[in-house]
C-alpha cells in the first residue's frame, strides 16, 4: 500500500487527482471521511466493490455506504425520492446523514447486499468531496477496518490491517473521533432510524415523525 500524506486544510490538488484516477480505474484506497477513515473505491464498479467485501472480511448480506460530492450525482443512482427524503438532504446535506433510497440499475446489487434501496450520504469532508469531484464516479466507503475490529480512526492499526491489501491511503494521521454517520429510512412520511450516529433524533424530529 502506497501511503501519501495529506495535509487536511492545504489539500494538495495533485495528490487528489492521483488517488481519485486510482478510484476510477477500481483501486482500493483507504482516506479520510468527515467521521472515520474510509476504505473504498469505485461504487460502480462490480469488481472493485467485491474486493471491498474480500479485503474487509465482510459478509455480503452487509450492503456498502454510497458517497456522492453533489446531488447531481444522486441522478444516475437513486430514483423516486420524496418530500420527506428532499427535506433530510437539504437539512443534513452534506453531513453524516445516510439516507436509504430507491437504487438505479447501474448500482451493483453486490453494493446492496441484492437489495432494490441504496444507502447513500454526501459527504462533508473535504478530501472525500474532492475525490469524488476529480473522479467523477460515486464511491462506497465502509470504515477502515477488518470486519469485528475497532472502527478506522488510528492510522498505525489501519496500516497494520490494511498494509497488503488496499493500493493507497490518504493520511491525515489520526481521526480524535469515531462517530459514525446516522442511517435513515424514509417510510410513509416518518424517518425510520436504522442507526443513530453524529446526528440525533431530535434534530431529525424536527424534519418529520421519527420511528427508533
Amino acid at each position: 500500500m502506497k501511503i501519501i500524506k495529506i495535509d487536511e486544510k492545504n489539500i494538495d490538488t495533485e495528490k487528489i487527482k492521483i488517488v481519485s484516477e486510482k478510484i476510477k480505474k477500481g483501486d482500493i484506497v483507504i482516506f479520510p471521511t468527515e467521521t472515520v477513515y474510509g476504505i473504498g473505491t469505485n461504487a460502480l464498479d462490480e469488481t472493485a466493490c467485491k474486493k471491498v467485501f474480500t479485503i474487509k472480511g465482510r459478509n455480503e448480506e452487509k450492503p456498502l455506504i454510497v458517497l456522492i460530492s453533489n446531488q447531481d450525482m444522486l441522478k444516475n443512482i437513486v430514483k423516486d425520492i420524496n418530500d420527506t427524503e428532499r427535506k433530510l438532504m437539504e437539512t443534513f446535506w452534506p453531513g453524516p446523514l445516510t439516507i436509504i433510497l430507491k437504487k438505479q440499475s447501474n448500482i451493483s446489487n453486490i453494493v446492496t447486499a441484492g437489495k432494490d434501496e441504496v444507502s447513500v450520504r454526501m459527504t462533508s469532508g473535504m478530501i472525500t468531496r474532492r475525490l469524488i469531484e476529480e473522479a467523477g464516479v460515486p464511491i462506497v466507503a465502509p470504515s477502515a477496518n477488518l470486519s469485528g475490529m475497532p472502527t478506522g480512526v488510528n492510522t498505525e492499526e489501519i496500516v497494520k490491517q490494511f498494509e497488503q491489501k488496499a493500493d493507497y491511503m490518504l493520511d491525515i494521521g489520526n481521526i480524535q473521533s469515531d462517530m459514525t454517520s446516522t442511517i435513515v429510512r424514509v417510510e410513509n412520511k416518518k424517518i425510520h432510524i436504522i442507526r443513530e450516529g453524529k446526528i440525533k433524533k431530535e434534530e431529525l424530529a424536527k424534519i418529520a415523525e421519527v420511528i427508533i
